[in-house]
């Protein structure tokens, strides 16, 4: 088995690629070690010393890591916790835990439409485009105007993030959707 690693915008996350699906659909974020029970490989790659952050995609880990640490220090060891996880045959997530197959909070109630529209605009032209950076973006709410989104994997907590979501983000759905006059992140 090879595994390949890409970087991402965020300098404390890498993005490792096993060559097989890692989730049939939705995505997967963990937090921290006690948020990974449940899930076999997040587990094994929370018990790596300095990892802060593991994220599942459809192909994709994303392995977020304490600024102290130095990546040539832990990314033999990940490598390692993904590559043993994998030869097990054990399953990526426990039968208890749920991934996020759609990605987005239900709303209801008279914006319905335009919620539908960003929804359908995150999902065809955002969403794609942050899965590979390593990471993903959910939609959690619409009022008088304002978009709130939840950054996951390789987007929280990347530099880069603000900007993705003022200029590019918010650019997108405020051209297609005049409705929408701002985004802002959202921490759960």
């Amino acid at each position: 088995m090879f595994i390949q690693t890409e970087s991402t915008p965020n300098p404390a996350t890498l993005k490792f690629l096993p060559g097989q699906t890692v989730l049939e659909a939705g995505t997967a974020d963990f937090s921290s070690a006690d948020a990974a029970s449940g899930s076999p490989l997040a587990e094994r790659v929370f018990a790596v010393d300095g990892v802060t952050g593991v994220f599942f995609g459809n192909d994709f880990v994303t392995v977020t890591k304490a600024e102290s640490i130095e990546w040539e220090h832990v990314k033999p060891a990940i490598l390692g916790a993904i590559m043993e996880h994998f030869q097990s045959g054990q399953p990526v997530m426990g039968s208890d835990t749920a991934s996020s197959a759609g990605g987005h909070a239900a709303h209801s109630g008279e914006d319905g439409e335009i919620v539908d529209q960003i929804k359908t605009l995150l999902d065809t032209r955002v969403r794609p485009a942050v899965a590979q950076d390593g990471g993903d973006i959910t939609f959690h709410g619409f009022d008088r105007g304002v978009v709130y989104l939840h950054m996951q994997g390789a987007c929280a907590g990347c530099p880069s993030s603000t900007l993705t979501l003022k200029m590019g983000i918010e650019n997108l759905l405020r051209h297609y959707i005049p409705e929408v006059t701002e985004v802002r992140p959202v921490d759960l």
